[in-house]
């Protein structure tokens, strides 16, 4: 008999490299010592080298020196509870739920990110999360560009039982996202998937081709919540900072959705992202299987980061 799948020791096993990589390098500069500006500053050095970015970073250390003064602490040992607070206070923002329940149907989902950090196959661990809910769910398969990209998206289509809105390979990814968002009015679909393009984040015809898939089905669909979600490689660290920047500047970024952190020690840059760019993380990808990718919970990643 297989054991129950456990979420939360999935996830701790998922984070044990960037563990290692960050509460790891942290207990070994606090272990046994006072706090005092070299441990502050030896603290520093360690975040920013997990990938933390210097923005968050700098407001850790000010929120240890600050709790550690109101609260008379004076043991270096003292200080991971202090991170784990405020990691968590940094990752809180309000996620997807409110992008899923929506009066208006359906509600829009387009998916974004460049080639390569898993967009099809996390629009069909999606479909078959939502379809297990109870929700009505639809599939826009607008990355015509790739032959490959419309077959992998009909597989999981049709493994979760979602109707498919597709065309043939290198047909107008617009008129595709028009026809999915019209058919899904009519259907009284609840939530409508929308896999894009992503070739390299620097090609500007692929931005002007997302926002034109944006007008489109906000003009298909009037009044039907629409909002972009951005898939990033949780193995990219900082350079997902970068991409981040480009896809909100050509069509929002409401939420982002962060794979293959079960891979990386870099998961660090999840803290970077929240507190310079202020995007909540949706869903976190920790593996191949449907289970691996996980609603995000800020205080149960925090928990698992410094699980003892």
């Amino acid at each position: 008999m297989t054991a129950a799948f456990n979420p939360f020791e999935k996830l701790k096993k998922s984070l044990a490299r960037t563990k290692d990589n960050l509460v790891g390098k942290i207990t070994q500069v606090v272990m046994r010592r006072k706090i005092d500006d070299d441990l502050l500053d030896e603290l520093e050095e360690v975040l920013i080298e997990a990938d933390v970015g210097v923005q968050a970073t700098m407001r850790l250390i000010d929120a240890v020196k600050a709790k550690a003064k109101e609260r008379r602490l004076t043991d270096g040992d003292e200080v991971i509870g202090l991170l784990k607070e405020e990691i968590s206070e940094i990752l809180s923002r309000d996620g997807h739920q409110d992008t899923i329940v929506s009066d208006a149907k359906p509600v829009i989902w387009l998916i974004v990110g460049v080639n390569g950090v898993g967009k099809t196959t996390t629009i069909g661990k999606m479909a078959t999360r939502f379809s297990a809910e109870g929700k009505k769910v639809m599939i826009a398969a607008c990355d015509t560009f790739r032959a490959a990209a419309i077959e992998q998206v009909g597989i999981w289509a049709e493994r979760s039982g979602v109707e498919m809105i597709r065309s043939q390979h290198g047909a107008d990814p617009a008129s595709v996202a028009f026809d999915a968002a019209s058919a899904a009015r009519a259907r009284g679909v609840d939530i409508l998937l929308v896999d894009t393009a992503g070739r390299l984040h620097t090609k500007a015809n692929l931005m002007e081709e997302l926002k034109k898939i944006r007008r489109v089905v906000e003009k298909a669909a009037p009044g039907a919540p629409v909002y972009s979600k951005l898939i990033i490689d949780g193995t990219t660290g900082q350079n997902a900072l970068s991409q981040v920047k480009v896809f909100t500047e050509a069509v929002g970024c409401d939420g982002l959705i962060v794979t293959k952190l079960d891979g990386t020690a870099k998961g660090g840059m999840m803290i970077a992202v929240a507190e310079e760019l202020g995007v909540p993380v949706d869903f976190i990808g920790l593996g191949e299987g449907i289970d691996d990718l996980q609603p995000f919970d800020p205080a149960k990643f925090a928990d698992a980061l410094f699980a003892q």
